[in-house]
């Protein structure tokens, strides 16, 4: 018995066995990119189970696949798969299933996957410290994401611009207007000037804090 498990553990590693595992897996990255997702989802069921980590990315692109076909719960599937297979250690997928999670409106599990992206990535997997800062604010619990805000905007990413853009409503909110506008403009010079949520924001700011020291000279004149 242990003869044939060897033999067929010996199969499976074979170089024309991996270059085929590995030929399907680019043939599903290529049809990604030409948006043929279901075509793709063929091409990455054909990885072995037994290629562990091209398998578990495989996995884990079968459930992009799905969710880019809004076959949300179908993704969800395959995230957490992707997840267990990497024994919890899979960032990108983590992230990915607490995205979908969101959109079936669990805040939740979504937040307790962010986290776990986090855990995985010793807290460098910024765009869950993003999300994270979405779910607080949504929350109502400024303080804190305002705090995940300013962590998201010191990691490098495409997340920057609005991550300091949140910081500063987040800011604003708390009474922080001068901390605020500062915020709103790191947001407009890290997108080169294209967030307008960012110009409006720190237009109304400055407006804000003028009217508050207008306020303040008619009460002390007064």
């Amino acid at each position: 018995m242990n003869i044939r498990i060897l033999l067929f553990i010996a199969i499976s590693l074979t170089p024309s066995v991996i270059n085929a595992q590995t030929s399907a897996f680019k043939r599903g990255d290529m049809l990604v990119a030409q948006e043929n997702y279901q075509a793709a989802i063929a091409e990455y069921s054909k990885v072995s189970s037994r290629d562990g980590d091209l398998y578990a990315r495989a996995i884990y692109n079968i459930g992009v696949c799905h969710y880019e076909l809004w076959q949300t719960e179908e993704a969800i599937v395959f995230y957490m798969r992707a997840v267990e297979l990497k024994h919890g250690n899979y960032p990108r997928a983590s992230y990915a299933l607490g995205i979908a999670l969101e959109d079936q409106g669990g805040s939740t599990e979504s937040r307790a996957a962010y986290e776990q992206a986090l855990a995985a990535s010793n807290r460098q997997f910024a765009p869950a410290i993003y999300r994270l800062g979405l779910l607080a604010a949504r929350a109502g619990e400024f303080e804190k994401a305002a705090a995940l805000f300013k962590e998201a905007a010191a990691h490098a990413g495409r997340h920057v611009p609005a991550s300091h853009n949140n910081h500063g409503v987040m800011l604003a909110r708390l009474g922080f207007l001068k901390e605020a506008e500062k915020e709103f403009d790191n947001a407009l010079k890290a997108s080169d000037g294209r967030l307008e949520d960012a110009a409006h924001n720190l237009n109304l700011c400055r407006s804000l804090s003028a009217s508050l020291r207008s306020d303040y000279k008619l009460s002390i004149l007064n």
